[in-house]
């Protein structure tokens, strides 16, 4: 019976210290699984947070992403490089690459104040066989052309002629676009728009001279005249343009006499574009001056035809131009006077 008791003591004690050693253990395990949870909890607390913020901010998220995985928005950046050269962004809000809008300010650009420059030479050069070879080289004329934008809306251009030792204007204007009605208004000294190869300067015409009939009706330098001129582009079965000047003219052909009154032009040119590489183009121009104290009056007319054909690819290498003027002139005095006529021509 003793032995019994004592076993019975001995597995007692043994199963209370197992319980005790089990009950020990268990505690950590708990503290950790506790602490987990609340880890947990935390992350997704932080989660739902960040999730509420990113729905706060839909534009911002894709810039942040394209910026942390290094991708580079090369087209916004030649977009600035651009806008940064040409000096259109000053005091603008330009957006960058971080999704954030900047306004900066900067100094207007000291080049962009600088006109634009071009220097033009008209040299003759002849050869006579047989005979001794004496003044082949004969500078006609030199321009200095200047231009120069004052704002999106106005230009000015001044030409400066070098000719016989001589230094004259050619031409000095300022001009003005997008005023009520698509108008484009001018002022100061121009060629005028009478046909089309009057408003050419010398060394651009396709020839070494103006024509004869353009010489011997307007002058050997053409007509020029310093007033002010209006100009507009319309469409309807093709395009036109009108122009009306009223100006003091000038010419070598003394059209209007010395009184220095007003004279009075009025152009129309039509113009079609027939196939991709071929347009036409008819345009009428009539002019009219007076000088009371000769009782002069001089009304100038004239038409106008070209037929050009110019394919987009090789523009620059392969063309052909048919060209044609008819002139009229009548000069009358005192209510009486004759009309002459002439015609140019070109190919």
């Amino acid at each position: 019976m003793t032995i019994h008791r004592y076993a019975f003591g001995v597995a007692l004690a043994c199963l209370i210290t197992g319980s005790a050693e089990r009950a020990g253990g268990q505690q950590p395990v708990q503290r950790q699984v506790d602490s987990l949870a609340t880890e947990l909890r935390a992350l997704r607390a932080r989660l739902d947070s960040l999730r509420a913020a990113f729905a706060r901010q839909p534009a911002a998220a894709p810039a942040r992403a394209r910026k942390d995985s290094g991708v580079v928005d090369e087209l916004a950046a030649l977009r600035a490089a651009a806008a940064a050269a040409a000096g259109t962004d000053t005091l603008r809000g330009r957006a960058d690459t971080s999704g954030q809008t900047k306004f900066i300010g900067r100094e207007r650009n000291q080049a962009q104040l600088n006109p634009e420059i071009s220097v033009t030479g008209d040299v003759r050069v002849s050869v006579q066989r047989p005979g001794i070879e004496r003044d082949n080289f004969a500078p006609r004329e030199f321009e200095v052309g200047f231009q120069s934008a004052l704002d999106p809306y106005s230009s000015t251009k001044i030409f400066v002629s070098l000719e016989n030792g001589e230094v004259s204007v050619e031409e000095g204007y300022a001009y003005w676009t997008g005023l009520p009605g698509h108008i484009r208004f001018d002022i100061g000294k121009f060629r005028q728009q009478f046909g089309e190869l009057n408003r050419w300067h010398l060394h651009a015409l396709p020839e070494t001279e103006y024509p004869a009939a353009l010489r011997a009706y307007l002058g050997d330098d053409g007509l020029a005249g310093t007033g002010i001129s209006l100009y507009r582009a319309f469409g309807g079965l093709g395009t036109h343009e009108l122009t009306a000047q009223v100006t003091r003219s000038e010419s070598d052909a003394e059209l209007f006499g010395g009184g220095g009154r007003p004279t009075y032009l009025l152009h129309l040119l039509n113009f079609w574009q027939l196939t991709p590489s071929t347009y036409m183009q008819i345009g009428g121009t009539g002019l009219y001056g007076t000088d009371p104290d000769s009782s002069l009056r001089t009304k100038v007319g004239g038409l106008e035809f070209r037929l050009t054909w110019r394919p987009s690819a090789r523009a620059l290498y392969r063309n052909w131009t048919l060209r044609g003027e008819l002139l009229a002139l009548r000069k009358e005095f005192r209510g009486t006077g004759t009309t002459r006529s002439g015609t140019t021509g070109g190919c």
